[in-house]
């Protein structure tokens, strides 16, 4: 199965995110690079960096680079051989941190890897107190300078009080639920984010994608993100043998049999929907269907 492309209705802040977790392994060359509107040609737009994350079994492979991905031949490389059930891809606009490959998404700790279209507003003056909430024995692993970095820490941090991270049968709910707590820290230290204007860059937005390969959710902060768990109509609806009513309509049973996030819509026959403000959607490793909302 190949993953979709980017349509041209691109909005040039920030960065652009993309999360696909499926029950078959899919290629990413389609979306990455060979379409007009890849991934590959939007890093025009968003020049400072590229990653790629997937899963082999339990195990994050992941790939990256501080070039813009139209000039990276290892960019083109590496679309051309991934096939996963699950991915993360990030091309990077900065707003803090310098240009270098530890700033550069996907992040990774374990086998969880984590991707943030965003910023934190000010975030010099926060760094420290923010900093001061991670667990010490995930602090240390703190490379870059980045505000997005510190966010996927913090929020491993409060998943780590109640949960195994080494665990891949915690369940999305149970994640979804510490994420919570942290994002309201978050906020509670350095205020709302701005779901007014996106493309004030230097106001606070919350926009990411985390998984462990196993489970993936994603929280509309700000910056927009759209997501899809069925098409129009399959094309390999005749030779798939995990198709189902579910890959044309919306799911009945709560379970589904892919679930993509992007930043934009993808060209092609998936249906898509704008995730609204504060809510947090994903997959459980059964991909059983999770919704819910920060403040609810």
């Amino acid at each position: 199965m190949e993953i979709e492309t980017f349509n041209e209705e691109l909005n040039l802040s920030m960065c652009r995110i993309f999360g696909f977790r499926s029950v078959i392994h899919s290629q990413v060359h389609q979306s990455l690079v060979n379409a007009d509107n890849a991934l590959v040609t939007q890093s025009e737009r968003h020049p400072d960096g590229w990653g790629v994350a997937y899963y082999v079994g339990d195990a994050p492979h992941l790939i990256k680079g501080d070039q813009t991905a139209l000039q990276d031949k290892i960019f083109k490389k590496v679309s051309g051989v991934v096939a996963s059930q699950t991915v993360i891809a990030h091309i990077r606009k900065a707003t803090l941190g310098e240009t270098n490959i530890l700033n550069t998404h996907p992040f990774q700790y374990g086998r969880w890897t984590f991707a943030h279209n965003g910023n934190v507003k000010d975030f010099d003056n926060y760094r420290e107190e923010l900093q001061s909430r991670i667990e010490p024995d995930l602090k240390r692993f703190i490379l870059g300078d980045t505000d997005s970095e510190t966010i996927f820490y913090f929020l491993l941090s409060y998943i780590k009080q109640n949960l195994n991270l080494n665990d891949s049968s915690v369940s999305a709910k149970d994640v979804i639920q510490q994420v919570k707590s942290a994002l309201r820290e978050i906020i509670n230290i350095v205020g709302p984010c701005n779901f007014v204007d996106e493309n004030q860059t230097s106001d606070t937005f919350l926009t990411f994608v985390l998984t462990n390969g196993h489970i993936m959710l994603a929280h509309h902060g700000g910056q927009k993100l759209k997501y899809s768990t069925y098409k129009t109509q399959c094309v390999d609806r005749d030779s798939c043998p995990f198709f189902s009513p579910v890959c044309e309509a919306p799911t009945k049973n709560g379970f589904v049999n892919h679930l993509i996030f992007s930043s934009e819509d993808l060209s092609g026959d998936n249906i898509w929907d704008e995730m609204k403000p504060h809510q947090i959607i994903g997959v459980d490793k059964n991909m059983s269907l999770v919704q819910d909302n920060l403040f609810e």
